[in-house]
C-alpha cells in the first residue's frame, strides 16, 4: 500500500499489516473534540509542546487510521503493536503530524542568521 504524502497520507506497519493513515478535516475535528480545544491553532499548539501521553498517541493514530478509511476503534489501536514498540508509535505520530501540519520552520535568530 502506497501512501501519498502530498495528500497528507503516511503508511505504517501495525500488527504486521500495512495501513494508510491520514488526518482529514473530519479526523482533525475528532481530535479537536478529544482534546477539548476550540480550533486547529489550539490543536497545533497542544501537539507542538512535544509531550504526548500514550492516550494522546492512541487518539492521533486512531484518528489517522479512520481518516484514511479504516474501521478501527481507539481501543483496538491501544492493543496494536509496532515493530519498533512504543518508539515506532512515537515516530508514526511525529510523521503523521509533520505530514499534516508541515515541519516547524527554522527559528530566526538575528544574532546568528
Amino acid at each position: 500500500m502506497t501512501a501519498n504524502r502530498r495528500r497528507g497520507e503516511v503508511a505504517a506497519e501495525l500488527d504486521g499489516k500495512i495501513y494508510r493513515l491520514c488526518l482529514t478535516l473530519g479526523a482533525l475535528a475528532e481530535l479537536e473534540d478529544a482534546f477539548a480545544v476550540d480550533d486547529l491553532g489550539a490543536l497545533v499548539e497542544r501537539f507542538s509542546r512535544g509531550r504526548l501521553s500514550a492516550n494522546d498517541m492512541i487518539r492521533i493514530v486512531g484518528a489517522g487510521l479512520r481518516g484514511a478509511g479504516n474501521d478501527i476503534t481507539d481501543e483496538e489501536v491501544g492493543t496494536m503493536r509496532s515493530a519498533d514498540s512504543v518508539a515506532g508509535f512515537a515516530a508514526l505520530v511525529t510523521d503523521l503530524l509533520t505530514t499534516t501540519f508541515g515541519a516547524p520552520g527554522p527559528e530566526t535568530n538575528p544574532a546568528n542568521p
